[in-house]
C-alpha cells in the first residue's frame, strides 16, 4: 500500500491533506466493494426467496404462500451462522489484522452464492434441494459474519475523529450498490425472459454473476492496509502478551455495550427487511403488483438510499449520534402506519413514495451505528466486539422478521399487526441508545487509554 494511506494521521482534528485524503479514499473504496459484494448476494438471495425458493425448492403444498413461508424460513436461518462468523473473524481479525480477514469471508460468500446458482430443484432430487440450500445458507451466513466488522473498522479506525461518521458511513453505501445490481440484474432478466425460463434458469445466472463482483472485490482489497492504531495495539497487546479470548473479555468486561449494540440494530434490521424483503411478496400477493413493475421502483429506492448513508453520518458528526439515531427511532416507529397504506394504493407514486421514506428513515438509525460502535470499544478487541453485535442482533430482529410479517399478515389479513411489530422494534432501539454516552469525535488512542485500563 501507498505510504498516503499507510502513514495518515489517526486522529487529526482539521482537514486531510490531500495525500490521506487519497489514502482513505481508497481504504473505503476497498470497504465498499464488499459491501456491495456482500449484498448484491444478500439481496439476491431475499429476492430469489420471494420470487423462486418457494416455487422451486419445497414441496408444493396447493398454497403458494406455504412454500414461500418455508422459503423465509431458510432465508431465516443463514443469520444462525453470521454469529459463529462473526466471532472466528473477529477473534483472528483482532489477532492478524482486518484485511486478511475480510479477504477470507468476501472468498467465502462468492463462492456459497455461485453454488446456489448451481443446485438442482425439489423436482429433481426432492427433499436433498431444500438440504443442501440449507448447508450453504449456512456457510455463506458464516463468511457474511466477519464481512461488516472488518469493513467497518478499516475505515473508521483511518478516518479523522471529526469526521468518523462520514467516512465509516460510506461502505454502508455499498447496501444500496449491491441492491442495485441485484435488482438490475434481476429487473433484466425477469423482463427479457418468459416466466418459465426465468423460473427454470434465468436465477442461475444472477447467483452465478457473484464470481465477478467478488474477483472484482478481492482485487482491490489487496490494495490496503489495516490503520496504525490497530498496529499499534497489536505490538501492544505482544509486549504485553495477552492470552485471553477476545469474546471472553468483550463478554467479561463490556457487557453493557454488547446489549446495547445489539438493541440498537433492532429498529433498522427489522426496518429494512420488511421494506425491502417482505414488501416484495407483499406488493406480489396482497397487492397484486407485476416483479418487475415493483423491482423498478425498489431500484429507484435504492439510489436515493447510496446518498442518504453518508449525509446522516455527516449529521451524525454536527449534531452527535444519538440525536440522529433517536428520531430516526420514532421515524421508525410510524412509517408502518404510513407506508403499508401508500402500498396499499398499488400506484408506482404510492409503491415508491413507501420505500423511499423508509429507506431515508432506515439511514437515520444505520450510519451512526459504526461510528458509535467503534467508539465504544478499546482496539485490540473492536473486531470481535462489532461482529459479535452486529451478527447476533439479526438472530432475534431481522432475519425472522420477513416470516413473522408473513405469518401476521396471513393470520389478520392487515398490515396493522405488522406495522405494531415495528413499533416495538423501535422502542428496543430507542431505549438502547438512551443508555448510550455522545461519543462523537472522541480520539481513539484516548478510548484505548480509558477502557484498557478497566480491563
Amino acid at each position: 500500500m501507498s505510504s498516503a494511506t499507510t502513514d495518515m494521521s489517526l486522529d487529526p482534528t482539521g482537514p486531510l491533506d490531500s495525500a490521506a485524503h487519497k489514502g482513505l479514499r481508497r481504504v473505503v473504496g476497498a470497504a465498499m466493494v464488499g459491501a456491495v459484494a456482500e449484498w448484491y448476494e444478500f439481496f439476491l438471495y431475499g429476492s430469489a426467496t420471494a420470487l423462486v425458493f418457494g416455487a422451486q425448492f419445497f414441496r408444493q403444498t396447493g398454497n403458494a404462500t406455504d412454500g414461500i413461508i418455508a422459503a423465509f424460513a431458510l432465508y431465516g436461518v443463514g443469520f444462525l451462522a453470521r454469529p459463529i462468523g462473526g466471532l472466528v473473524f473477529g477473534h483472528f481479525g483482532d489477532k492478524y489484522g482486518r484485511k486478511t480477514l475480510l479477504q477470507v469471508s468476501l472468498t467465502i460468500v462468492g463462492l456459497t452464492t455461485f453454488l446456489m446458482g448451481c443446485l438442482p430443484t425439489y423436482d429433481q432430487i426432492g427433499m436433498w434441494a431444500p438440504v443442501l440450500l440449507v448447508a450453504l445458507r449456512l456457510f455463506q451466513g458464516f463468511g457474511f459474519g466477519g464481512e461488516w466488522g472488518g469493513a467497518t473498522l478499516i475505515v473508521s479506525e483511518h478516518a479523522p475523529a471529526n469526521r468518523r461518521g462520514l467516512w465509516s458511513a460510506w461502505p454502508q453505501s455499498g447496501v444500496p450498490l449491491g441492491n442495485i445490481l441485484a435488482t438490475l440484474v434481476l429487473l433484466l432478466l425477469s423482463s427479457t425472459l418468459t416466466e418459465s425460463d426465468f423460473l427454470s434458469w434465468g436465477w442461475r445466472v444472477a447467483f452465478w454473476l457473484s464470481a465477478v463482483v467478488v474477483a472484482v472485490g478481492y482485487y482491490i482489497r489487496a490494495k490496503v492496509d489495516d490503520a496504525p492504531i490497530f498496529k499499534e495495539a497489536q505490538e501492544k497487546a505482544a509486549r504485553d502478551k495477552k492470552s485471553q479470548l477476545g469474546i471472553v473479555e468483550v463478554l467479561k468486561h463490556h457487557k453493557k455495550h454488547v446489549a446495547i449494540g445489539i438493541g440498537a440494530r433492532f429498529a433498522e434490521n427489522i426496518l429494512y427487511y420488511l421494506a425491502i424483503t417482505f414488501s416484495l411478496t407483499y406488493l406480489k400477493t396482497a397487492v397484486h403488483m407485476d416483479t418487475s413493475r415493483i423491482l423498478l421502483l425498489m431500484l429507484g429506492a435504492h439510489v436515493l438510499h447510496f446518498f442518504l448513508f453518508p449525509l446522516m453520518g455527516l449529521a451524525s458528526d454536527k449534531f452527535g449520534r444519538r440525536p440522529v439515531f433517536l428520531i430516526g427511532c420514532v421515524l421508525t416507529a410510524a412509517w408502518g402506519f404510513i407506508g403499508f397504506p401508500l402500498m396499499n394504493t398499488g400506484t408506482d407514486v404510492g409503491v415508491l413514495t413507501a420505500v423511499v421514506l423508509a429507506m431515508a428513515i432506515n439511514s437515520m438509525v444505520t450510519s451512526p451505528y459504526a461510528s458509535m460502535m467503534t467508539e465504544m470499544f478499546p482496539t485490540r478487541i473492536r473486531y470481535t466486539a462489532l461482529s459479535l453485535c452486529y451478527q447476533f442482533a439479526p438472530i432475534v430482529a431481522g432475519g425472522f422478521a420477513p416470516l413473522i410479517a408473513l405469518a401476521l399478515l396471513q393470520q389478520f389479513d392487515s398490515y396493522v399487526p405488522v406495522a405494531l411489530y415495528l413499533v416495538a422494534a423501535a422502542a428496543i432501539t430507542f431505549v438502547s441508545i438512551l443508555f448510550v454516552r455522545e461519543t462523537r469525535g472522541v480520539d481513539l488512542r484516548e478510548v484505548d487509554r480509558r477502557l484498557d485500563s478497566h480491563s
